[in-house]
């Protein structure tokens, strides 16, 4: 019988492979160093997201390692049968407990998994809303330092029940501890005192010389920059779509790891029927602005429910005058969300013929 072990190394024989796995393996001993600092593991690891040090798939073994296998912390895994309609509101409740360091991955149903620290309340701003049913995975432990296992699983008992949407009443030995919420700017200080100042790892693909991008001549931007044909849109807008519209370039930026998310944006049907020509215009809208911003994504819902296909449910007299159909975009550089709302309000209008002109197959130039 041949020894399984044989084959333990066999895909660091290929140079790609082995230059990531020496990058992870220096990124997740850089983690250990800061969270042995007590530093919170969702914190370092949002900041190594957004800085391109750290990618999304590596969460999930970078946590087991540093936390289950190295740190010994706890954890609990539960679907939300019930949601707190206010998530920020756990973090004033768990900031105080100092006995405890608390790590949520909590499982979007469109952003995937986010590491979230429970006791900062920024964190919370990347949820529009939580989801019931979802996944939701809680790691309690204290930087390594020997705790009651007992205590330990109290509190991530205690912290799904505050995502569910329950009153909890904190144990006595989760107030009293080391494990104290830090801002970044403390975090940073205290992690740099004891690492000796070495920076985080960067990532393999960033230039070693920092030289910048090459630029485009006068000539290309100017191409590029060009404006490009596109339907007129009416000159009096309803007040409905003017309001989302407004809303949609007041998008403020909040912390992310990779993906994020915008609000809710409510289109309101102002032809007599939502019929196939508007469908047509939408799914023409929508492919225009996924193939311009090719990691964005347009998320369509309508009564609370997310349309995957928008034949399956706008078929002719199904959504009538008056009624909203709501969308979100989910990525990482969300832009032309104004735009994207005024032309959905085209294309749910009288006027949406001007979408439709042109070859079947064509790219609208919309943005």
């Amino acid at each position: 019988m041949m020894d399984t072990n044989s084959w333990r190394y066999e895909s660091l024989a290929d140079r790609n492979v082995f230059n990531a796995s020496v990058q992870h393996i220096k990124t997740v001993l850089d983690i250990l160093d800061r969270v042995s600092s007590k530093e919170n593991l969702a914190d370092v690891a949002l900041e190594l997201l957004n800085e391109k040090a750290l990618q999304p798939a590596s969460l999930h073994p970078i946590i087991n390692v540093v936390l289950r296998e190295k740190l010994g912390y706890r954890s609990k895994a539960v679907n939300l049968l019930g949601v707190n309609g206010e998530p920020s509101s756990i973090a004033e409740t768990v900031k105080s407990w100092n006995g405890v360091d608390l790590v949520v991955l909590y499982h979007h149903p469109e952003l995937g998994p986010l590491l979230l620290n429970p006791k900062n309340e920024d964190h919370f701003k990347r949820l529009d809303r939580l989801s019931r049913y979802e996944l939701l995975d809680i790691y309690a432990g204290a930087f390594g330092k020997d705790v009651d296992a007992a205590t330990l699983d109290k509190a991530a008992d205690a912290v799904a029940d505050l995502f569910a949407g329950k009153k909890v009443k904190p144990h006595p030995a989760f107030l009293k501890g080391d494990c104290v919420f830090r801002t970044k700017a403390a975090a940073k200080a205290k992690a740099a005192k004891n690492t000796g100042g070495r920076k985080a790892a960067v990532p393999a693909a960033k230039d070693k010389r920092g030289a910048k991008a090459p630029e485009f001549s006068r000539e290309e931007m100017t191409r590029r920059g060009k404006a490009m044909p596109a339907p007129d849109v009416e000159a009096k807008p309803q007040k409905a779509a003017a309001a989302a519209e407004a809303a949609a370039t007041a998008v403020t930026q909040t912390p992310s790891a990779g993906k994020r998310i915008t609000p809710m944006y409510s289109v309101d049907v102002t032809n007599e029927l939502f019929h196939n020509g508007n469908v047509e215009a939408w799914k023409r809208i929508v492919n225009s602005y996924q193939i311009k911003h090719p990691d964005c994504q347009v998320n369509v819902y309508y009564e609370g429910e997310r349309i995957t296909d928008l034949n399956s449910l706008f078929k002719w007299g199904k959504v009538k005058r008056g009624t909203s159909i709501q969308f979100k975009v989910v990525g990482e550089n969300i832009a032309d969300v104004a735009k994207l709302v005024r032309y959905l309000a085209q294309g749910a209008s009288s006027m949406f013929e001007a979408f439709l002109r042109g070859p079947v197959n064509s790219i609208l130039p919309l943005f």
